[in-house]
């Protein structure tokens, strides 16, 4: 999302996170294109709503909601191979 830009944003993230930051910004408006890094987050926002669990938020702590998430990945990949 392009509301995300600034080196007060990205700064945050890494003294949190440990990460660089990296936004995709659209060309033009009203112009439909597939943007690659977007792409790929939209893309495991819905492999991950296939999973029954992560439908609502019910765990209490967010260690547990991590690792469902991380769990659900897992599945995800041991039935690719």
């Amino acid at each position: 999302d392009g509301g995300y830009t600034g080196s007060d944003f990205a700064a945050e993230v890494y003294t949190n996170l440990k990460a660089t930051v990296q936004v995709a910004k659209r060309n033009e408006l009203h112009k439909f294109e597939v943007l690659p890094q977007r792409w790929i987050i939209e893309r495991s926002f819905s492999w991950l709503d296939k999973c029954r669990r992560l439908w609502k938020n019910c765990e209490r702590q967010l260690n547990t909601s991590r690792q469902m998430v991380i769990l659900a990945f897992l599945v995800l990949l041991l039935k690719r191979f």
